[in-house]
């Protein structure tokens, strides 16, 4: 079990060391970042991006880049197509966003010809955070990925995060599917979503981890407020993984922890390769965790 961002570069120390492919280079953050990472011998960057400009921000921003692989491309859709077929060519083993639109990533990503969409799996967003509060390192997923998931959906978001947690050591991860309320509503489709996919884990159709919801937030957090409200769990109070019932209220989440101080590191599930695509709102240390991330994963 991973209780701080402390321990993930731990482990990442005595991981192989990854090469990286920065799509759209020309970002300060985001180079910034892969320096970083180079130096603590985390992973190897590769540059792609408008050449002219990357040196301009290498400059300006005092980073060494002489001893990285620079591959000169002026438009954003070129810089994903060979961003993406280095690493689908095996040449990288991950693949980062820097200068360039989000959608433009995912268009590369999901291209049949070179991107790195592995056959039906869905691609999803999971975010580990350290949070003074809790005892442990915290996934919630999916906060950026897929807006308003079917059950089927969750069912493939829950078996991506726990493929990874499963890689990050972790053998059997606790599940907690947040909604609202605790008791199953009808009308509350999150509540009937959350049972249904909690027995399918009792009937072992979901394996490899422990699943119990519907669960408020607060139950799903804290052993003592389960208890009051008479919920038997060994989920409550000690969940490795929180499932949103949708990108609303993930994203709610995300930002809320985020804006509290709490310390991030996210990544694209579900793709041939881990995927790091951090918000720009992101820091530089929030993008250094995420390369740290998809570097042990």
């Amino acid at each position: 079990m991973l209780r701080t961002m402390s321990e993930l570069y731990q482990k990442a120390e005595k991981a192989e060391n990854k090469r990286l492919a920065l799509a759209g280079a020309q970002d300060s953050h985001a180079l910034g970042a892969v320096c970083e990472a180079y130096s603590k011998h985390l992973a190897t960057p590769i540059l792609v991006g408008d050449k002219e400009q990357i040196l301009k921000v290498a400059e300006k921003e005092k980073l060494d880049i002489s001893k990285f692989e620079l591959i000169d491309e002026k438009t954003v859709a070129g810089s994903v197509k060979i961003a993406c077929q280095l690493v689908s060519s095996g040449k990288a083993d991950i693949l980062m966003k820097g200068k360039v639109g989000t959608a433009d990533l995912l268009r590369g990503v999901l291209n049949d010809e070179y991107g790195l969409k592995k056959g039906s799996n869905i691609l999803s967003h999971i975010v580990l955070f350290e949070l003074a509060p809790y005892h442990k390192l915290l996934a919630l997923t999916d906060v950026a990925m897929n807006i308003a998931p079917t059950v089927q959906e969750k069912v493939s978001i829950i078996n991506n995060a726990v493929t990874f947690m499963r890689r990050l050591g972790l053998d059997n991860p606790k599940v907690a599917l947040l909604a609202a309320i605790e008791t199953v509503n009808p009308k509350m489709s999150a509540t009937t979503d959350a049972a249904l996919i909690t027995m399918m884990n009792r009937r072992k159709q979901i394996t490899d981890c422990l699943i119990d919801g519907p669960l408020g937030f607060d139950n799903a957090m804290s052993k003592e407020s389960a208890e009051h409200k008479g919920i038997v769990s060994d989920v409550a109070g000690d969940p490795d993984i929180l499932l949103a019932p949708d990108i609303e209220a993930g994203n709610m989440l995300y930002k809320s922890f985020a804006f509290m101080g709490g310390k991030l590191a996210a990544v694209i599930l579900g793709a041939k390769a881990p995927i790091v695509l951090t918000s720009r709102s992101d820091s530089e240390d929030a993008k250094l965790n995420s390369i740290v991330l998809a570097a042990v994963s």
